[in-house]
């Protein structure tokens, strides 16, 4: 009885320690949305947490860009917009995050095979991801430290002879096309990290 008594008074504990950790709404529509354009921001999407932590929708948009909250319960602090015709792609990504399936190779090659199968929807034309990582992000003050934004613009089934773009980086900032000609394909534009020397 008092073993069963400690495990119910430690899950009480753990409970409130998780819903602790979710900011609130507010704090968590600010963070998500730094990674939008800055005149996007204030009509944007914004999905974010629960305390028990689902995924839920923080403020209904009005313009084209769905951004995402920081997940408390994953390591690291990163925030992302993206524009509406990604949201199929980016939805089943999380179903089968939910389901289970957390290789990243597997999470592409399931989504790639539903989207060439045709039950998956791809945009049909190129769409931004904005993807800022950062160590930490302070609600007092709205900064994050050391933000580093990075861009991704889709474009499925896209080639290197189709848009004259390399498939590695050349440069620091420079284009290239990141794994061509599947459902995936994607231009990565990552500038240099801030003190990196790059």
């Amino acid at each position: 009885m008092r073993s069963a008594l400690a495990a119910l008074a430690l899950s009480f504990v753990l409970a409130e320690h998780a819903a602790a950790q979710t900011p609130a709404p507010q704090v968590q529509i600010a963070q998500a949305v730094l990674a939008a354009p800055p005149q996007d921001r204030a009509d944007a999407t914004v999905f974010g947490f629960a305390d028990d932590g689902s995924m839920t929708t923080l403020r209904e948009g009005s313009n084209s860009l769905i951004c995402l909250a920081d997940d408390p319960n994953r390591e690291g602090w990163n925030v992302a917009c993206y524009h509406e015709s990604l949201d199929p792609f980016m939805a089943r990504g999380r179903e089968l995050r939910a389901e289970g399936v957390t290789d990243s190779g597997e999470l592409a090659q399931r989504r790639w095979a539903e989207a060439d199968a045709g039950t998956l929807s791809m945009p049909e034309k190129p769409a931004t991801l904005y993807v800022m990582t950062g160590d930490g992000y302070d609600a007092a003050s709205g900064a994050v430290t050391n933000g580093f934004l990075r861009w991704v613009v889709y474009t499925p089934w896209a080639t290197p002879e189709e848009t004259g773009l390399p498939t590695a980086p050349t440069g620091p900032g420079a284009p290239w096309l990141m794994f061509p000609g599947t459902a995936g394909a994607h231009i990565m534009i990552t500038p240099p990290i801030p003190g990196s020397g790059n």
